[in-house]
């Protein structure tokens, strides 16, 4: 795979092709490479951190990297060249840019006419906001209602976290790359696949969207803790200020077993609780009870209590805990990888598995590491190669 692209959403969507087994080649510019590189210089990402840059190692781990000038000839004859043996052409300029270097659709598939052309935007495609920058904090956070649809009520939006949509982005474009790839090999027909942060943003607020247009301004449902439809719904506070979220949306099966683990067996036969119905009218009591109980144990003593629970329950984790959370250790979700340099850190990878096979991460590559070897594999010889870093089109 061939990918022109900078930052995290689309170079993200390459970080998982590559764990699922594809080579993965990212062109940088010749000067500079990705800006996302310069952010531990502008202090926007903490220099540091043992010489790990996260935010590249985050959506490059597993790549190749060669440095191009795409706005020199010979540049656009290297990334041609490259096109030729790739399967998948990558990219997230935007159209005036990619027309301007010409890397445009017409471009690479005059290279190589089979080849799968895929676009990562802010916007989508069409329309006036085609060319419209975009960046995950606006495209997919703000514009997208995401902000607005978790941010409580007369207050200000609050802030998204680091990449939180372009994670999301990248992996779905990941799948469409793989569904892409499988519809040529069936029917040999070939595709552009598009996936804007604005369309994510769309589908993950599917039931908000569908609410609004089905009964006007009125929003979904919503309840506070204490007067909540279904008391085993619900978030409840420890003796040491965790909290635990019970979700056992059958509360009629799921009632008496509760009851009996966390201690009010008498509830069972409370005729105020007897069924779903009477629960629900007499909710603001029951939850009050529940609140007293969880509020005398701490943490620790309730994961042992509700161990034998057959009802989904969990604790509330702040992300710094996630590495030494039982399920993820044993699953491999955020194994241990290493920079270039050799800096050992954590990272999370793609959450798909193959064959029960857990993916063991490679770092990012450091800018233009692999300009030379990418290209000889590519069958450039070295005169044309040094006459391409002479000329000054590759690094």
């Amino acid at each position: 795979m061939l990918e022109v692209a900078a930052w995290t959403f689309v170079p993200a969507a390459g970080a998982v092709l590559a764990e699922w087994g594809a080579e993965v080649i990212k062109v940088e510019p010749r000067d500079g490479g990705d800006p996302q590189r310069g952010l531990i210089t502008s202090g926007l990402v903490p220099a540091g951190a043992g010489g790990v840059n996260y935010m590249i190692e985050m959506p490059n781990r597993g790549k190749k990297s060669i440095g191009v000038d795409l706005t020199t000839p010979g540049g656009r004859e290297v990334v041609a060249e490259l096109a030729k043996s790739c399967d998948v052409f990558v990219t997230s300029y935007l159209p005036s840019r990619r027309k301007r270097l010409g890397i445009d659709v017409d471009d690479i598939r005059a290279a190589n006419p089979e080849i799968i052309y895929v676009r990562g935007s802010g916007y989508g495609p069409r329309g006036q906001d085609a060319d419209r920058p975009g960046y995950d904090g606006v495209s997919y956070w703000c514009r997208g209602g995401v902000g607005r649809a978790l941010t409580p009520d007369d207050t200000a939006p609050i802030r998204q976290r680091p990449a939180f949509g372009d994670l999301l982005g990248g992996l779905t474009i990941a799948g469409g790359v793989a569904a892409a790839l499988y519809k040529r090999k069936a029917t040999g027909v070939t595709s552009i696949v598009d996936v804007s942060l604005l369309g994510l943003a769309a589908y993950n607020l599917t039931p908000d969207v569908m609410v609004s247009k089905l009964y006007g301004s009125q929003p979904l449902p919503s309840f506070g803790h204490s007067d909540a439809p279904n008391p085993l719904v619900g978030d409840y506070r420890t003796k040491d200020g965790r909290y635990i979220t019970l979700m056992m949306l059958q509360s009629d099966r799921y009632f008496p077993e509760v009851m009996n683990l966390i201690g009010r067996p008498d509830l069972v036969a409370d005729q105020r609780f007897a069924d779903a119905a009477s629960r629900f009218h007499n909710r603001a009591e029951l939850i009050r009870i529940m609140d007293d109980v969880f509020a005398q144990h701490t943490l620790a003593e309730w994961r042992e209590i509700l161990r034998p629970l057959t009802g989904a329950w969990g604790v509330v984790q702040a992300p710094g805990e996630l590495p030494d959370d039982p399920a993820v250790i044993a699953n491999g979700y955020i194994p241990t990888a290493t920079t270039m340099s050799g800096a050992p850190y954590q990272l999370p990878v793609n959450p798909v598995q193959f064959d029960e096979q857990q993916v063991v991460p490679a770092g990012a590559p450091e800018h233009g590491q692999h300009t030379e070897q990418v290209l000889l594999d590519a069958g450039i010889d070295w005169e044309r190669i040094e006459k391409y870093k002479n000329e000054g089109a590759v690094l």
